[in-house]
């Protein structure tokens, strides 16, 4: 590095520690006292049998679900028939198994819900079938005024038929709630992944009740295993027709990259008004559970807690997400009842099932801004999947395909490198001849680009046009459930990382290291273009992408693989042409020009 370099490395380092140096300066004393404040409310939860968080969140309502509703110039409202009633007791918990095509349910009486659904068809090393809301202490389905409410009260099994259940409970004089659970069928996908729930509230007595409205759970869903990625978990929503995403690691505490300062303590729950509330659902890398409103009901909050998994021998700890969507007040006439629908999808993340259920579902997804590339993708690589039987096969012949689309696109680009490398020379002595001047210099290489009709940017062509491709690819592949379980040569799953073997605790992840290879080779033999330290700049790219891709879905490293191989194929094709004979253009006009001159 020159000595300006240096200064600006110095300088930086400098910056650094001061800013580190300012930062405990000046808040090192308040983060000390909400570190104090976070131990004394962790004391405080440990302490009480209701978790601290949600007794102050704000927004939260405690009101029971049936409350009286006064009418205008009417006495006084009758007394709120829960707001005296005792702690709910505890009581011994009934379950009840049933299955459909596709899912086996476990029915409870704690809460009134679905305790969890095992989905057939897809396995889970450590658990046999993958289950959603598998473990957790509130059913899917179960109703509360506050979210740690959810699940308290005791509901009785009143009927069961081949494809549907219902639970009643009494939660206060006069107020009945009565769900019933529809079953998945099995007809055509995504049916046999749906359930159908409808929640009636009856109201028994001689005067209208005003409900306060309730919480809803979704359920709660971690990452399998310890390959999954973290960054797939996490909770989805949709209020006012935009999807949101936030993701597991939304509750951990805030640093400064690098330095390591805590800018922000954890986060305990998430709750915010969301209003016209079409669907919530939780997820992780490969599954999820979604619940919406029907009928034209909608929410108008939703809340979200964070939860641990024990770690799988010896791993590290897994952190899943619960969620709950809050629906708002309603009334209940004297004697009457309200019913509310909702519809429930546990199951695979495939993105044509999740776009039928008709309700933007699919953004569970999150292909992000190249999601039209990611989508024609995953139509592709499945069709040749149907025809070819295997997934790897499929991934390969998509490849050829792209890249051979591109063939003449690569070749102008080909050729442009060789004209650059040509004209280097010339280039090389404009650069000495005005190294103190860059703006002349400039000025007088592109006056000898236009002179000799190169384009400087011919060779990166190629490059920008598969970069939508190559982040279609990396957003498809992070989620493609179509994946798990497929196997190509050494590699058991497409869907994780190629590990074959550790060195310590390093895992050992071939197709990465054969992609980074096979980009240096790549590099190798392209024709040299530009000056020396924006070729050592590139040198750098099979590292980042190295980095990028090792504990990837091993089908990306595969695809990357392959089209650097098509490309080395095609490079060996076109080296042995002649360099191109350098020759000036003349401008349009330029002969009449010189004929006006002569006359």
């Amino acid at each position: 590095m020159d000595r300006k370099a240096w200064i600006a490395v110095v300088l930086s380092v400098a910056g650094l520690f001061g800013w580190q140096w300012w930062y405990q300066k000046t808040y090192g004393e308040a983060l000390a006292q909400q570190r104090g404040v976070e131990a004394q409310e962790r004391a405080a939860t440990a302490a009480s049998p209701t978790p601290a968080p949600y007794a102050e969140q704000p927004g939260a309502s405690a009101t029971p679900v049936g409350v009286p509703l006064a009418s205008p110039g009417a006495s006084p409202a009758p007394a709120n028939p829960l707001a005296s009633a005792p702690a709910t007791p505890a009581f011994s918990e009934e379950t009840l198994s049933m299955e459909s095509d596709a899912l086996e349910y476990t029915f409870t009486t704690r809460g009134g819900g679905i305790a969890r659904i095992a989905l057939r068809g897809h396995t889970s090393a450590q658990d046999g079938l993958v289950v959603i809301n598998g473990g957790r202490p509130v059913a899917i389905g179960a109703i509360g005024t506050r979210p740690e409410e959810m699940g308290l009260d005791q509901y009785r099994i009143t009927e069961r038929g081949p494809d549907f259940v219902t639970l009643e409970a009494e939660l206060a004089a006069g107020f009945k709630v009565t769900k019933r659970f529809k079953l998945a069928s099995g007809g055509d996908e995504p049916a046999a992944h749906v359930t159908a729930m409808e929640l009636t509230f009856a109201n028994t007595t001689g005067e209208a009740m005003r409900s306060s409205g309730y919480f809803l759970a979704v359920g709660g869903l971690a990452p399998l295993h310890d390959r999954d990625l973290a960054t797939y978990t996490g909770f989805d929503y949709q209020s006012e027709g935009k999807s949101r995403f936030q993701g597991v690691n939304w509750f951990a505490p805030s640093r400064i990259p690098l330095v390591g300062i805590e800018t922000r303590g954890a986060r305990p729950f998430f709750l915010e008004n969301t209003p016209a509330l079409t669907w919530a659902g939780v997820k992780n890398q490969y599954f999820t559970s979604v619940v919406w409103p029907m009928n034209g009901l909608t929410g108008d909050r939703l809340w979200a807690m964070k939860f641990e998994v024990p770690p799988i021998e010896g791993g590290t700890p897994r952190n899943g997400v619960d969620s709950a969507m809050a629906i708002p007040a309603f009334d209940i006439p004297a004697g009457g009842s309200v019913t509310h629908s909702f519809g429930l999808y546990a199951g695979p993340k495939k993105y044509q099932w999740l776009h039928d259920l008709g309700s933007g579902q699919e953004a569970i997804l999150n292909y992000g801004i190249f999601r039209w590339v990611s989508i024609g993708l995953l139509s592709a690589m499945n069709w040749l999947k149907s025809v070819l039987h295997s997934y790897a096969l499929a991934i390969i012949v998509l490849t050829l395909i792209i890249k051979t689309s591109l063939w003449p696109l690569q070749n102008k680009a080909t050729a442009s490198m060789r004209k650059m490398s040509a004209l280097s020379p010339k280039m090389t002595e404009l650069r000495e001849k005005y190294k103190d001047d860059p703006t002349r210099m400039n000025q007088e290489l592109m006056k000898l680009y236009k002179d000799y009709g190169v384009n400087p940017f011919g060779g990166c062509l190629p490059m920008m046009v598969q970069i939508p491709v190559f982040f279609g690819f990396y957003s498809m592949l992070g989620t493609a459930v179509e994946l798990r379980n497929s196997s190509f040569f050494w590699v058991n799953d497409l869907s994780q990382p190629d590990t074959v073997f550790h060195v310590g605790s390093i895992p050992v992840n071939i197709l990465p290291l054969v992609m980074a290879a096979t980009m240096l080779w790549q590099m190798k033999i392209t024709p040299k273009t530009g000056d020396a330290v924006q070729q050592r700049i590139f040198l750098f790219m099979p590292l980042i992408f190295l980095v990028f891709c090792y504990n990837f879905a091993s089908a990306l490293a595969l695809y990357w693989t392959v089209q650097n191989l098509f490309s080395i194929v095609q490079l060996y094709l076109t080296r042995d042409k002649p360099i191109p004979a350098l020759t000036k253009i003349t401008p349009p006009g330029a002969d009449n020009k010189k004929k006006r001159k002569r006359n």
